[in-house]
């Protein structure tokens, strides 16, 4: 095996993956929780959609767990679909008016309580960084993007018992981290309601091929990542989940991204059972980018 791959041989298997998915599941369905709409948090009144009405700020807290918010955009014909966004790694809290204006519910989810209505909550920095995914390999996958994930189903629980949306029926988008956990939140949904996913230029693909990620975030060279590393790494490596994907799935590669290579995510596109699409943008760095809101609604008019 190539020596850059080697880190696979320590990936957890199929019935692994699956049962601690099943324990996201599991926990987010069993935990009690309070979810309170922020009617006197507003976006800032200079930049604003100001004719969209009933868009807040929402304030979950689950027992056991620091609160975290999400923002809930419903359309105005309903009920509708429930389309749910996850941030990239800087926890920015993001708004669609776009595809709620084309007849979706929006939930974007920060999980943990890094953002907040107010900003940043920098007492949870590490380093000058959000520490989600050191504790996930420090702790063996059994914090950092697990605990992430439970707060995903939570608010999507909370979502889901609305009456603006259709029951049992959820997709996933996001960009960077957020493309990488719609991947698994797709995984975990699987089954369970989820009709399509849009991932774009997705992180948390094909760790071991992957070796520009900062040095700093958990070792100096790949040679001296432990097995235990590697295993926790698995758990959350959307390769992990490829077979679970049976739904569409889109993905988006920039040429010129040097935090998630585009053939990581062409790795991906090769395992994935079902519909998919990948788009490769020319010239594209590490970004946000409005190719990708386009195709990801063109996605979810299809399958959504």
């Amino acid at each position: 095996m190539n020596e850059k791959l080697s880190g696979f041989e320590h990936y957890p298997d199929e019935a692994a993956v699956d049962a601690w998915i099943d324990g996201i599941w599991r926990e987010g369905q069993e935990i009690e929780f309070e979810a309170e709409l922020l009617t006197e948090h507003e976006l800032d009144l200079t930049v604003n959609v100001r004719h969209l009405k009933g868009h807040h700020y929402v304030r979950f807290s689950p027992q056991g767990m620091d609160p975290f918010y999400g923002y809930w955009q419903p359309t105005l014909s309903h009920p509708a679909p429930l389309l749910v966004h996850t941030p990239g790694y800087g926890a920015e809290i993001s708004i669609h008016p776009d595809l709620v204006m084309q007849g979706y519910n929006v939930l974007h989810v920060n999980p943990l309580g890094y953002v907040t209505p107010s900003g940043a909550d920098e007492t949870k920095l590490r380093d000058e960084n959000w520490p989600v995914f050191n504790d996930t390999f420090e702790s063996g996958a059994e914090r950092g993007y697990r605990q992430w994930l439970i707060n995903c189903v939570l608010a999507i629980k909370w979502a889901q018992g609305r009456d603006e949306v259709i029951p049992g029926r959820v997709s996933f988008f996001g960009t960077s981290q957020g493309g990488g956990a719609a991947l698994l939140l797709g995984s975990i949904y699987q089954g369970r309601g989820t009709r399509c996913v849009a991932a774009d230029e997705p992180f948390m693909v094909n760790f071991p091929l992957c070796q520009v990620i900062p040095a700093d975030w958990w070792s100096d060279s790949f040679d001296e990542i432990s097995a235990e590393v590697w295993r926790a790494l698995g758990f959350t490596d959307a390769l992990s989940h490829a077979r679970r994907l049976t739904v569409p799935v889109m993905l988006t590669g920039g040429e010129k991204d040097p935090s998630c290579p585009a053939a990581t995510i062409e790795s991906l596109f090769e395992q994935l059972p079902a519909t998919r699409m990948y788009c490769y943008l020319h010239g594209q760095e590490h970004d946000y980018n409005q190719e990708f809101i386009a195709l990801a609604a063109a996605w979810f008019r299809l399958y959504a």
